[in-house]
């Protein structure tokens, strides 16, 4: 097995759970006693924020990137950046990290393939879903489309992120508008909805939380990072 290095605490919730699904996955695989073989590096979020706050993502960049090469000192041989928004400055963390990184979109792509889809709709924070990196990744990569709600559908997800999600608060309120708003992508010609932000699968369950088929990046990436770990490659 590989040694994994998992840049995480942003936030520290989502990594719980990511961290929880490597090691459920490596021992569905394996049997037994076996886990997961990681090294976790748990950066504090509010510094990050900040930055993305601030639009200061070279910042960012430069201290995930200096967190991933400790990890490597440490002995990891691949790198999972454990959020979506920060693969923003995946090619910066990978380059300072000398490490190979298993990209989230990637990973999410390959199930939407698989699924037949070609237009998909995005939940995610205001960054991931406004900005270009994870979209024109998704689209130059991989020729799928995403969608993203309007204005207003976006900011309350993303409050709802940050203000909630992030602290360890989950609403009924606000899973029922998450429903709600992914319904709203569904009818805007999205055939299936992408849960691009790792706290969401916090929110939302795939299996019984919409009638529009949800993937969930978080346990996507979890996959992905398995399948290295275990004798894959890297998709980047």
């Amino acid at each position: 097995m590989k040694t994994l290095g998992i840049l995480g605490g942003m936030s520290w919730e989502s990594t719980a759970h990511l961290y929880k699904l490597l090691n459920q996955d490596v021992a569905a695989r394996l049997g037994g006693l076996h886990s997961a073989d990681l090294i976790l590096r748990s950066v504090d979020f509010a510094e990050i924020e900040a930055l993305q706050r601030a639009g200061d993502w070279a910042a960012a960049g430069q201290l995930l990137g200096e967190a991933g090469r400790g990890l490597k000192a440490a002995g990891a041989q691949g790198l999972l950046i454990a959020t979506n928004t920060m693969h923003k400055v995946a090619d910066e963390v990978e380059r300072l990290s000398g490490l190979p990184l298993i990209h989230i979109v990637d990973a999410t792509a390959a199930a939407l393939k698989a699924a037949g889809i070609k237009r998909a709709g995005l939940l995610a924070t205001r960054y991931t879903m406004e900005q270009d990196f994870y979209r024109g990744r998704m689209q130059d990569r991989h020729g799928i489309e995403l969608i993203v709600p309007g204005p207003e559908d976006r900011d309350e997800v993303h409050r709802v992120i940050f203000e909630e999600l992030c602290r360890g608060q989950i609403l009924d309120t606000s899973r029922a508008r998450f429903q709600r708003i992914a319904q709203h992508l569904s009818a805007a010609g999205a055939e299936g909805v992408v849960l691009g932000c790792t706290e969401i699968c916090l929110l939302l369950d795939p299996s019984v939380d919409s009638q529009t088929p949800l993937f969930d990046g978080t346990a996507l990436h979890a996959k992905a990072a398995v399948d290295w770990m275990l004798g894959g490659t890297t998709s980047a």
